[in-house]
């Protein structure tokens, strides 16, 4: 055989990686084994520095190193992980010599290297298998043990249960097999950049994975990180968990939760709907029925005129209810309208006050009004804030069988700022703890231990609460047994 067939021959059968450089590492020779264990062809490595080509950022300062012993020693050999093109690692065993050309007057440097990553693997795995397989058995989790390369040095049964493989079976295989395909490209840098730059991640980190199985069905997996050195290399220990059962929980939940807005929606669109279709025939009974007792088209009967006061009356209390109604449905669904403006408390508690005497006083009960000489202006909405009082002094009398109602007017000078509270209290019968925590609910009524049962939709509270929180206050009650009732709109000073 002629000596070129020799050369010709090795450059394209030698399996290992042959790459001839001179002394800066810039390349001059790649071989067709290089291109077959380093993915470049000889048109894309020549010329380029070998560190680029092959050497992860964490072994820059070792490769060096080594390309200065070689030219000072004349050869070194030594194991190293090495970067191919698509960025996964592998073992090399090298060997680096310094060589010189008859007639050239420069150093070179050949590299002859061997893909030695299934002998390290296995080597990896006798070492961590002794150590650690009891205790990754007694986890309850899947775990996945992996060297810098990121091949599968341990997996306990738990992890081979989870992907489907029987044991033994993952053994040297690469972690990105348990990825899907969409994510592999991604994760070979994802695990370099870790081995290099390794710490803790805490289960439930929020990355949404995906576990592929052996037959290629996915599963979504939560995994925690863990870097695990030893003398004799640096692993990963990836806990993995199967979280199936929970993602269908929550998409479940969510599904459920869209139902319920969709319900809540048409709930809030029925009520609007609803409250309007009925207000316009009740406002029309509502005129018609004054029209009749002012006697404009003429006179009526005491009997007549009993009959239309409660029509009167009746549809007056339904309007209120189906107006109460309304605005409950505008605060639950966020469409409430505030219209803040200067307003003086006192204002609001005289009219107030105007208003309900009249019902106060026909019940025989003492109607009183305590006001300051100054007040601060609240800047809030009138008609809101008109709207709990009257309800609270409603309610004050409406349960007060004898003694009196009395309203007031404090503010007090806070750490963080001005309250204005309006108080109503009554000498009523009071109300028991275990029963002023239904107060606010809707539709709830607390029944009377004494005397008639007042009539009511039990919505009134409900609403006054509702309306406090959208103005920044709160409504707050003192109240015993036989000692009557305190109820206060706390309100914020702007």
């Amino acid at each position: 055989m002629r000596p070129f067939d020799v050369v010709d021959l090795l450059k394209t059968q030698l399996p290992d990686a042959a790459v001839l450089t001179g002394a800066d590492g810039v390349v001059a020779y790649w071989s067709t084994g290089a291109q077959t264990m380093y993915g470049y062809t000889p048109e894309e490595a020549v010329d380029r520095d070998i560190a680029s080509l092959i050497v992860s950022p964490a072994q820059a300062h070792e490769h060096a190193q080594r390309l200065r012993e070689a030219l000072e020693l004349g050869q070194v050999t030594f194991e190293s992980v090495r970067r191919r093109r698509d960025g996964s690692l592998l073992y090399a065993d090298v060997s680096a010599k310094r060589v010189s050309v008859p007639g050239e007057t420069e150093t070179l440097l050949m590299f002859v290297e061997k893909d030695v990553t299934p002998i390290k693997v296995l080597r990896d795995a006798r070492l961590m298998e002794a150590r650690f397989r009891d205790l990754l058995e007694s986890t309850p989790d899947g775990i996945v043990l992996a060297n810098p390369t990121g091949h599968i040095v341990i997996a306990n049964s738990q992890a081979e249960r989870l992907f489907g493989y029987t044991a033994g079976e993952l053994l040297g295989k690469s972690v990105d097999a348990l990825l899907p395909e969409r994510y592999r490209k991604a994760h070979v840098g994802h695990r370099a950049n870790y081995l290099f730059q390794p710490r803790k991640r805490a289960m439930g980190s929020g990355l949404d994975l995906a576990g592929r199985r052996k037959d290629g069905s996915e599963f979504p997996i939560e995994i925690s990180l863990s870097p695990l050195h030893t003398e004799e290399s640096a692993f990963v220990m990836s806990a993995i968990r199967d979280i199936s059962e929970r993602k269908n929980f929550e998409k479940a939940l969510q599904e459920k939760n869209l139902e319920l807005a969709s319900a809540n929606q048409a709930k809030d669109r029925f009520l609007a709907s609803m409250s309007h279709e009925l207000r316009t025939p009740l406002n029309a009974i509502i005129g018609f029925t004054g029209t009749l007792l002012m006697r404009l088209p003429g006179p009526l009967t005491g009997d007549q005129e009993k009959q239309l006061r409660t029509v009167q009356g009746s549809a007056r209390h339904l309007l209120a209810l189906i107006n109460d109604l309304l605005d409950v449905a505008k605060i639950e669904a966020g469409k409430i309208e505030l219209h803040p403006e200067p307003v003086d408390g006192r204002t609001v508690l005289e009219e107030v006050a105007a208003a309900l005497r009249p019902q106060a006083e026909l019940k025989g009960l003492a109607f009183a009004l305590d006001l300051p000489a100054q007040v601060r202006m609240l800047h809030t909405d009138r008609r809101a804030l008109s709207q709990i009082v009257i309800n609270l002094t409603s309610n004050a009398i409406k349960f007060t069988q004898t003694g009196a109602v009395r309203l007031s007017l404090v503010q007090q000078d806070l750490e963080r700022g001005g309250r204005t509270d309006f108080v109503v209290e009554d000498t009523g019968e009071g109300i028991a703890p275990a029963d002023q925590a239904k107060l606010f609910g809707a539709f709830s009524r607390i029944e009377q231990r004494r005397g008639p049962q007042p009539e009511g939709t039990g919505l009134g509270l409900h609403l006054s609460r509702k309306l406090a929180i959208v103005l920044g206050g709160d409504i707050l009650v003192d109240s015993e047994p036989g000692r009557g009732s305190r109820f206060t709109l706390a309100l914020p000073e702007a």
